[in-house]
């Protein structure tokens, strides 16, 4: 009998990756970006600012660690604590590679805002349920080893899955935010 039970956990491990597949893969530990932004810290509180309640622009940010050989920069901003699963804040692709540092409210020139949760193109900033505990926002930048062929109006998971095999490093920042 023992034998069978190992083959029931070996299959039913197997079974939960396979139904991962709306997850990019990670790169190895030697391939990170750091990712920073002068308007928060790692875990730090969201300003206002770059929320719903405020202007409502991207926060700045700067990226090192970017591989020489990148071909573009991917940007998303997601919620996973959404009350209806995971909320996309913003979709940017296409960045220069050397564009390491963005500008509050800026898009760099050649990059292309998909469209987030809130069914508009561009960034719309964290915006909790009122009364809700604060929510993690995930800032994560993707460095690619070719130009990713997106339409203007891709989807969360059009993207992920043209990361899927040419992601050469990540990195990630995350904010919290509450109302």
């Amino acid at each position: 009998m023992r034998p069978r039970i190992v083959i029931v956990a070996v299959a039913a491990a197997l079974a939960s990756v396979a139904g991962c597949g709306s997850h990019v893969p990670a790169p190895s530990a030697s391939q990170r970006i750091a990712v920073t932004s002068t308007a928060f810290t790692e875990g730090g509180s969201v300003p206002r600012r770059y929320t719903c309640d405020g202007e409502d622009v991207s926060p700045p940010l700067s990226f090192a660690g970017v591989p020489a050989n990148a071909a573009e920069l991917v940007v998303l901003l997601e919620d996973p604590d959404a009350p209806n699963g995971t909320f996309t804040h913003w979709l940017l692709w296409g960045v220069p590679p050397h564009d390491t540092r963005l500008t509050a409210g800026s898009t760099p020139r050649g990059a292309t805002e998909g469209r987030n949760g809130f069914k508009k193109i561009g960034y719309g900033g964290p915006c909790p349920p009122r009364g809700a505990e604060p929510h993690h926002y995930v800032l994560s930048v993707y460095a690619t080893d070719q130009r990713l062929a997106l339409a203007t109006d891709a989807s969360p998971d059009a993207v992920r899955h043209a990361l899927t095999g040419h992601i050469l490093a990540s990195g990630t920042l995350t904010g919290r935010y509450g109302r």
